[in-house]
């Protein structure tokens, strides 16, 4: 009996032990855990992510230069992709059924069972087109973002480009990318991507078995709002940016404008160019690959990257920095035979022409390189310091203008320039006993100097300025506060006191405004430019011309800097784009004779295609291409002689075999 009373409870406790636990399962199952309603949500909810739109970036008068346009990407769901017209589908996007298979392979590597893009960007057009037929494509569907959109397709190399984000995006943003977002590559993209990008949101659609939204789940209480970008105000002027990429087609170079008073760039050229709306779309990948390809480096951002010889515009600066260190002052005379002779008489460095006894002012307004040779040797040998002791000084003097070391503008990728140190030339010639005459190129910004034209231009501000700068920027408001950035409401000091700075104004006035003045042909009725042309020597081709100048001389609103690669004399090619430049900022108007801008903007500077030559031609070709050639010499030789330069500048490398 009591045997059996025993089991009777074990059996009992056994069933409501199990009991127990189903209760308690139950229990967790639908009131602690959550993953089976998620799962189960899944199947009928479908959150779909809201890109935010980019800020737009407008010109400094508000003119858009870069909004925003619709496209759409198509996700898919490889699991949920049931039997459908391939060909219908393959027609309405535009792909082949070799690039549908390619693409769904894809997917299914990514996973079965989450969404991820099909196909990317697709038009407002397609997307229409696509949408009549949406139900019969279950596993797909359709999710809106923004590209960008370049009304008038210039300042390619300012603005920049965005992309797809990679792996090591998503890795250095500490997760807030993710696969699919995307990310300035370039330009004020770039360099102002954490304020333009915005922050995505999350909407929670309802679905039915056929993919067709239904409304919105639970009324949007767990969606999130996506914030749009800061939008920016640039300072560049877009019609000003307009005529200068005309002014350079076909041509190398680069146009940089600022306005002295701000730092403020007014335009911002580099050549040859591209159209921004190629790096935008579904060809965007193949087009970038076109560009890196091309022999004429579309994506060469030249006016930060690239690094000439100033060539005579240095003179500007030797001047200024001479009479800070007291070697000369504005009434210093030295005496031109038509060159300066060094190194015991054994050096020569030719000047384009006999200047005879020659004044500070005077020797800016007609370049003369004798008289900087003489500037540059008392710098270095009569300070009554060693060579290399010497040159650092000068060299301090010099990189406070802003060469030598990158001026901190807001854009990627800027370079400092070239300024050796003093020793790089006692490297060079194994001791520190060198003198002057082992640089002496250096007096006339020839040699192994070079500065990009972002710095050239800058020059042309600190002049304007009388002595400081703020640092050049092509953002001058952010935000719909228009916030400016601190560091560029700073003054930089060039360390020249004012004092010596009207003497090489007046001999930049002269220089344009004078019939003596190497940049005479240059000069703009009603307005006093002053300036400095420049032609600096290029070992591998022709000549490079060089025009710095600021205007107008009192007060001055535009500080411009113009280099245009192989085109010869810097008061016949670089000095007229300048001029036209310099009027059209301040008066809106070009008066400019009609022949000198049709020869500007007919120029043709870019060089010959390569071509595979066939060897049973090859020597009928040569003959052409020297007879070309030589034509071509012919022509600029009777243009220059038209325009009547003034100067010319003696490569140290020329210098050196002379000597030798």
């Amino acid at each position: 009996m009591n045997s059996f009373f025993a089991r009777k409870y074990v059996v009992s406790g056994i069933f409501i032990a199990i009991t127990l636990t189903l209760v308690a399962r139950l229990f967790y199952l639908q009131i602690i855990d959550d993953s089976y309603i998620h799962s189960a949500n899944s199947n009928v909810m479908r959150k779909v992510i809201v890109y935010p739109a980019r800020g737009v970036i407008l010109d400094r008068k508000g003119k858009v230069l870069v909004q925003n346009e619709p496209v759409y990407d198509l996700m898919v769901t490889p699991r949920e992709v049931k039997e459908i017209d391939t060909a219908l589908f393959c027609k309405l996007i535009d792909i082949d059924k070799e690039g549908f298979i390619k693409r769904m392979e894809k997917a299914r590597v990514h996973s079965p069972y989450r969404a991820s893009i099909f196909e990317k960007q697709l038009s407002v057009r397609t997307w229409a087109q696509y949408q009549e037929y949406q139900y019969q494509f279950r596993g797909f569907y359709v999710q809106k973002r923004t590209i960008r959109s370049y009304p008038d397709s210039i300042a390619a190399q300012f603005l920049g480009y965005v992309s797809e984000v990679n792996d090591k995006d998503i890795e250095r943003s500490n997760g807030f990318y993710r696969s699919g977002d995307y990310i300035g590559r370039s330009g004020v993209e770039r360099s102002y991507e954490d304020l333009i990008r915005g922050k995505r949101g999350v909407n929670n659609l309802m679905v039915d078995a056929l993919n067709r939204p239904k409304g919105v789940f639970m009324e949007g209480k767990y969606d999130t709002l996506a914030v749009a970008g800061e939008g920016l105000v640039s300072s560049l002027d877009k019609d000003l940016q307009i005529l200068g990429e005309n002014l350079m087609k076909n041509k190398l170079g680069s146009i940089v404008a600022i306005e002295p008073a701000t730092g403020e760039i007014l335009a911002y050229v580099s050549s040859p160019s591209y159209n921004p709306n190629m790096m935008v779309g579904r060809q965007s990948g193949n087009n970038y690959m076109k560009l890196l390809k091309d022999d004429t480096k579309p994506l060469f951002n030249r006016p930060i990257q690239a690094s000439y010889p100033p060539g005579s515009v240095f003179k500007v600066v030797s001047a200024l920095t001479a009479q800070q260190a007291g070697v000369i002052d504005r009434n210093t005379v030295f005496f031109c035979p038509h060159g300066y002779s060094y190194g015991g008489g054994r050096g020569w460095m030719g000047c384009t022409h006999y200047h005879g006894s020659t004044t500070l002012q005077r020797s800016v307004a007609v370049s003369c390189n004798t008289y900087y040779g003489f500037t540059y040797a008392k710098m270095i040998d009569g300070r009554g310091l060693s060579g290399p002791k010497a040159y650092d000084l000068w060299r301090n003097a010099v990189t406070q203008f802003g060469i030598g070391h990158k001026l901190g503008i807001d854009l990627p990728g800027e370079k400092p320039g070239l300024l050796p140190t003093s020793d790089f030339y006692t490297k060079r010639y194994g001791n520190d006993k060198w003198r002057s005459s082992f640089n002496i190129s250096l007096s006339i910004g020839q040699g192994e100097m070079g500065i990009t034209p972002l710095q050239m231009a800058n020059i042309m501000a600190i002049v304007a300025n009388k002595g400081f700068y703020y640092r050049p920027h092509l953002i001058k408001g952010i935000g719909a506060q228009k916030i400016a950035k601190k560091e560029f409401t700073e003054k930089v000091s060039a360390g020249v006191d004012e004092r010596y700075y009207p003497v090489v104004i007046q001999g930049m006035s002269d220089a344009v405004n004078t019939p003596e003045g190497t940049a005479w042909a240059n000069r703009i009725p009603g307005i006093e430019m002053c300036g400095k042309t420049g032609t600096a020597q290029n070992p591998h081709g022709e000549n490079h011309a060089v025009f710095f100048a600021f205007a107008p001389r009192e007060n001055p609103k535009i500080a411009i800097a113009v280099f245009v690669e192989n085109a010869g004399y810097g008061g016949t090619w670089a000095g007229p784009i300048a001029s036209m430049m310099v009027e059209k900022y301040l008066k809106d108007t070009i008066t400019a004779p009609k022949y000198i801008q049709d020869r500007i903007y007919k120029a043709n500077f870019l060089p010959a295609p390569k071509k595979v030559v066939d060897p049973k031609a090859k020597e009928v070709k040569k003959t052409d291409s020297v007879k070309s050639k030589t034509d071509t010499l012919k022509s600029k030789r009777q243009l220059a002689a038209l325009t009547k330069p003034k100067e010319t500048i003696v490569h140290h490398s020329e210098i050196k075999r002379r000597y030798e």
